[in-house]
């Protein structure tokens, strides 16, 4: 039996069917498509941020903190 998210076949069948009485067969596959675009967009912007992250912490790493700084300046 396929069940997804505890849903049943029977109730996989009805929902499908309400999904294709509410916006028509012919919206379905732009809905889809649709869907799908903004998936992938939603992917990107995840791994973008999670880029930015790793070099904003890079960046912190390579900048010498303020006590280092000012013991730099102590010895001169």
């Amino acid at each position: 039996m396929l069940a997804i998210a505890g849903l049943g076949s029977t109730e996989l069948i009805v929902i499908m069917g309400l999904f294709v009485l509410l916006f028509g067969a012919a919206k379905i596959p732009a809905l889809a498509r649709s869907v799908g675009k903004s998936i992938n967009e939603f992917k990107k912007g995840m791994s973008e941020g999670a880029r930015g992250d790793t070099e904003a912490e890079g960046e912190k790493k390579d900048a010498p903190s303020q006590p280092e700084a000012a013991a730099k300046d102590k010895k001169e």
